[in-house]
């Protein structure tokens, strides 16, 4: 029977394998849980550095008097 799920097969170091496997044993997860739970960490962290970079920059372009109030908007 096919997985349920798309499958990736990647190669780590002994040691991150020893520390997956000690977080995963910790909190009663299995393995692939554990890795899985920290790659989805990992890219939205990327995704929040990111998103910070683009509000950065369009916090350079901001000008005050151009701005809509609060009231236009919601008027």
């Amino acid at each position: 029977m096919p997985a349920k799920n798309p499958r990736i097969s990647i190669t780590i170091s002994e040691e991150l394998q020893q520390v997956l496997e000690n977080i995963a044993k910790e909190r009663k997860e299995s393995l692939s849980q554990t890795a899985r739970r920290f790659l989805e960490l990992g890219l939205n962290l990327v995704e929040d550095v990111g998103l910070s970079k683009l509000a950065e920059e369009r916090l350079k372009s901001f000008s005050k008097k151009d701005a809509l109030s609060h009231e236009e908007i919601w008027d």
